[in-house]
């Protein structure tokens, strides 16, 4: 008896960081590995990690993931020590490597990480190369963003006339 085909559903979001879209151009997206503790996964599965104030720092050749906040759960293990904060490996190939260390000599770009998620039974974070915003490149795109929908408001209320 054959096994049935198991059709392979969306990857499932976990956190997405929009304050990364507000405050940067996102130029550059790459998936990366995380290297990830037990009670991390078992938080991660009920949505308990902040993305907001995180980064990615690179130095001796690796990359990491700085400023993530994964809460444990009340019931993880009272033997260790469970760290909310600590630097977070990410797993990347050396060509992914060298572009994000390239990317990041050049001045006004830093590496963001704007969602994890979950890819099968493995969880992935999306890296970006990111280009700060400045206050007025902030107010263009919320003006921007307000104009859109007063034309769609307009032009479904021309649509029903």
């Amino acid at each position: 008896m054959s096994k049935p085909n198991k059709s392979k559903a969306d990857d499932t979001i976990i956190v997405i960081n929009k304050k990364a879209s507000h405050d940067y151009f996102i130029e550059d997206r790459v998936e990366a590995g995380l290297a990830l503790l037990g009670w991390e996964v078992k938080s991660l599965r009920q949505n308990k990690v902040q993305l907001v104030d995180s980064h990615i720092l690179l130095k001796n050749g690796e990359a990491w993931l700085f400023g993530a906040l994964i809460v444990p759960l009340s019931s993880t293990n009272t033997h260790s020590v469970a760290d909310p904060t600590r630097s977070r490996k990410l797993l990347l190939k050396q060509k992914e490597l060298s572009r994000l260390f390239n990317g990041v000599q050049q001045k006004g770009y830093t590496g963001v990480c704007t969602k994890l998620y979950w890819k099968g039974h493995l969880i992935k974070a999306q890296i970006a190369l990111a280009k700060g915003k400045h206050e007025y490149d902030k107010r263009a795109v919320e003006k921007e963003r307000e104009w859109n929908v007063d034309k769609r408001r307009t032009m479904s209320h021309t649509a029903k006339r």
